[in-house]
């Protein structure tokens, strides 16, 4: 598919820490509890990493208690979607639709929420906006 950021694998590197990388650009997935976005309820625009597209906004967030930043809906048509099967499990992949990046996955088990989701997302795939603009926070 094609983005409308693309950059070369070695383009990536020089810009993403070497974390920042394994997860948007590898798939990889940072532990849980650890990430500066996970309890964060200041309002604002939550953006990818990697190309600054705003992805969800505050008011869509919850604390799902899984260990990482949980949204219940992502900012229209800001979102890809890929069938995941690794690691022996069937489930969706999220990326985002300006630059490909993983930022994690989305599963149906958001109860108690507007649409039943929980897109269960790396903090460290994203800046934090805030409404304030007192500036970006990194997760």
């Amino acid at each position: 598919m094609g983005y409308d950021v693309e950059k070369t694998d070695a383009e990536w590197r020089e810009q993403l820490s070497p974390e920042e990388y394994a997860v948007l650009r590898q798939a990889g997935t940072e532990r849980a509890g650890v990430g500066r976005l996970t309890d964060t309820e200041t309002t604002g625009v939550y953006r990818c990493k990697a190309c600054q597209a705003k992805l969800f906004e505050s008011d869509t967030k919850f604390h799902s208690g899984c260990g990482w930043p949980s949204f219940y809906q992502p900012i229209s048509e800001t979102i890809e979607y890929i069938e995941d099967t690794s690691h022996g499990m069937k489930r969706v992949e999220v990326r985002c639709a300006g630059c490909g990046s993983h930022l994690g996955h989305v599963f149906p088990d958001g109860y108690g929420t507007p649409t039943g989701d929980r897109y269960c997302i790396n903090s460290v795939s994203m800046t934090l906006e805030p409404a304030d603009g007192s500036g970006p926070v990194a997760g």
